[in-house]
This record gives C-alpha cells, sequence and structure tokens, in this order.
C-alpha cells in the first residue's frame, strides 16, 4: 500500500493565554502565564489548590442555537476552535460532507458542569425536571457528536478519551485515516473544560500546585527544583489535516506536515509514569517516519510540573534524544489542559517552526538534578526549526509522540 503525506493546512485554538493564532503567538513571544487564581475554590472543604489555566472571551452565541442546545462548554471550546481552524484552512464545507472527510475530536470526560447540573436536579426536582439534551452535554464523546453534526461529518467519526494523550491520539488517528487512503481531509483535536471536580481529582493524589497559590504566574514550574504539582487549564484546539496532494491542487497553504506517530502503552501502573514506555514511544515515533533523534530540532515535552512525572520524562527524552536537542514545556504557560493539550502543543510547535523560535520552560530557575542532562529552554531562542518531536504521556500508561515538520 503506498502510504500519502499528510498534511495542517488550518489550525484554531482558545487557551488561557489567548484564543486564535496571533494572540497565542504574542504570548509564547511574551513569556506571558495564562494561570489565574481561582478565589472560588476556597469553598470547597480540603481543596488546597487555588490556582487554574482559564479561556476567557468564548463567545458562545457565535455558534448556531440549534447546535448549540446540545453543547457543554467542553462542546462549546471544541465547536469554536474548529470553525477557526475551518476558516484558516479555507475549506469548501461541501467536502465535509462528502463521505471523504472525517473528525477525531478527544476529551476527557463530558461536560462537568452538565453533569453536576444533571444530578443536583435528579436529586432535587426529579427526573421530569431534567432536560432531554442534558445527556448529550455529558457523554464522553460530546464534542466529536456535536461537532459531527455541527459540520455534517459524514466520514469516520472519532472520539478518543485518554486524558492527556486524548488530542494527541486524535491527531494521529487522523493522520493515519488520510496516510492509508481512508480519507482525505480530518479534523483533529481535543477539548477539556475547567472544573472544580478536576482540580479535587488531582488534589486527592496529591498531584495540584498550592505552593504558589498567591503568586498564580509562578507555577507550575516543569522540570524545577520547587516545582510541587500541576494546574488544571482548559482550551480548545483543532487542527485540518488533509493529504498532501489534494491540498495542493486546491492551493491551500501549507503549515507544516505530520512526519510520524506512536501511541503505546506501559501496562505498568494507573498513575505512576514509567520510563521504558515513554523511551519507546519516543523511539517508535521516530522510526514511523525513518528519522534519528539527531534530525529533530526541537522537543515540546509533556512536563507537567509534577514530581515524578518530569523527572521519570527527563531521562526518558535523555535516553531516546540524548541531551543536546532542545527541550522546553509549554505547559509552564498554560497549565495542563489535559484532553485538550496535544492539540494545543502541536500548534505551538506549528507557531514555533513556522516563526523561528522556541517558547522557554516558564518558571524554570533551577533545574531539578532529577531532570538535568538535558538541553533546557530558560529564555526564547530565535533559531530555525524544522522538525519538532512533541510528547504526551496519560493515566494508564496510555503514552503519544508526535512529529512534526515544516513542508518541503
Amino acid at each position: 500500500m503506498t502510504r500519502r503525506r499528510v498534511v495542517i493546512t488550518g489550525m484554531g485554538l482558545l487557551s488561557p493565554i489567548g484564543n486564535g493564532l496571533e494572540a497565542v503567538l504574542a504570548a509564547l513571544r511574551a513569556g506571558r502565564s495564562g494561570v489565574r487564581a481561582m478565589p472560588s475554590w476556597a469553598d470547597w472543604k480540603d481543596l488546597h489548590t487555588r490556582v487554574g489555566a482559564t479561556v476567557e472571551g468564548l463567545d458562545e452565541k457565535a455558534i448556531p442555537r440549534e447546535s448549540r442546545r446540545s453543547m457543554g462548554r467542553v462542546a462549546m471550546l471544541a465547536a469554536s476552535a474548529a470553525e477557526q481552524a475551518l476558516a484558516h484552512a479555507r475549506v469548501d464545507r461541501e467536502m465535509l460532507r462528502s463521505g471523504r472527510a472525517g473528525l477525531s475530536i478527544g476529551q476527557t470526560v463530558g461536560s462537568p458542569a452538565a453533569t453536576e447540573l444533571f444530578f443536583n436536579v435528579l436529586r432535587s426536582e426529579g427526573v421530569r425536571s431534567l432536560k432531554s439534551t442534558t445527556f448529550l452535554q455529558l457523554m464522553s464523546h460530546s464534542a466529536a457528536a456535536n461537532l459531527a453534526l455541527m459540520f455534517k461529518v459524514t466520514g469516520r467519526v472519532f472520539a478518543p478519551s485518554a486524558a492527556c494523550a486524548s488530542s494527541s491520539q486524535a491527531i494521529g488517528q487522523g493522520f493515519e485515516a488520510i496516510r492509508d487512503g481512508y480519507q482525505d481531509l480530518m479534523l483533529c483535536g481535543g477539548a477539556e473544560e475547567l472544573h472544580v471536580s478536576t482540580a479535587a481529582t488531582f488534589d486527592i493524589l496529591g498531584g495540584t500546585s498550592r505552593a504558589f497559590n498567591e503568586s498564580p504566574s509562578c507555577t507550575p514550574r516543569p522540570f524545577e527544583r520547587r516545582r510541587d504539582g500541576l494546574v488544571v487549564g482548559e482550551g480548545g484546539a483543532v487542527l485540518v489535516l488533509e493529504e498532501r496532494e489534494a491540498a495542493l491542487r486546491r492551493n491551500a497553504t501549507i503549515h507544516a506536515e505530520v512526519l510520524g506517530y506512536s501511541t503505546l502503552c506501559d501496562a505498568e501502573h494507573m498513575s505512576a509514569p514509567a520510563r521504558e514506555g515513554m523511551a519507546r514511544t519516543m523511539a517508535t515515533c521516530l522510526e514511523s517516519a525513518g528519522l534519528r533523534a539527531s534530525d529533530v530540532d526541537y522537543v515540546n515535552a509533556h512536563a507537567t510540573g509534577t514530581l515524578l512525572g518530569d523527572s521519570v520524562e527527563a531521562q526518558a527524552t535523555l535516553d531516546v534524544m540524548g541531551g543536546a536537542i532542545p527541550v522546553s514545556s509549554t505547559k509552564g504557560f498554560t497549565g495542563h489542559t489535559l484532553a485538550a493539550c496535544g492539540a494545543i502543543e502541536a500548534i505551538f510547535s506549528v507557531l514555533m517552526m513556522r516563526e523561528g523560535f522556541i517558547a522557554p520552560t516558564l518558571n524554570l530557575e533551577e533545574v531539578d538534578p532529577a531532570c538535568q542532562g538535558l538541553r533546557h529552554v530558560l529564555e526564547l531562542e530565535s533559531r530555525p526549526v524544522r522538525t519538532v518531536l512533541s510528547n504526551n504521556f496519560a493515566f494508564g500508561g496510555v503514552n503519544t509522540s508526535l512529529l512534526l515538520g515544516l513542508p518541503s
């Protein structure tokens, strides 16, 4: 079977550091954090973290009312990002109905706010008071299903739900569907909705940042000696992937190419990372593209600011990539946007390639001895970047790596 080349022709996102490509690009250049104080979280007993990374300025009414009725915030974030990406790619909407276009949109869970409302109404008022659309907002494939209906997509529809790896798996699924000839175009990405329940989930595991509640922009601190945990965030990001020759025929602007992809499981522990599994995923991603570590110009790390996760990832990255390639984690800017992070970070990587710079790991002042050996980026570097390895590692040992390159 002839494997077709897959390119990125459109990107859209809403993130804690801005909505749209230009706003995000400016924030990356300026080193501007999107982490904010969350004073309302003080109302929840025994919740220690008080910082989060929120999306500001989501225009819900820009989404058609008939589509919006069955969407929670998570699906609306995905829908808004998809509209941006389609406009950026200048895609004929009829193409989406052709059967040769599909989508893959990941999310961790359904809308937490809709879930909370569902059970509150059920408990206090009974079944007859529930809205018929509520389940459509809280189901775990809500974003994918709603976008398929909104855009009348009749091709393949995937809805990966693997927490931190969801949207990178979504991009990988779209890449494989086009590469192997099953689709010509795929909308790929993911979304996450910030809710106190997410903060509580990580808080009870001892994984959230709490030492910097009074100085939100000073956390998270990936790879840093004083890191004390992750900051939960939200966002939505969607990329338009196309078969290269089809994109050229319609004179689309090609922003980058998906060169390789791997997703593999540790099968060792539900929440603890495994060095060998991470390393194996990076290595097989390079193999899938026929490239060596020395061909990579930059590694966009998953690193979230947790004590164990960052050190294990640093060691695995060193095992495969060596210590000469620049490495940074952009979660210092956005916090951990969970199901959205893979797509957000893929877009960040494309922007950095396109503009010729590498954003630093924010708040990395003193590298932890357990994370040393890598070439950590401590301040913005202006330099050519042609190939990026972007990594995401999730609970359950679900690991993903994407290899992106400038168009050739």
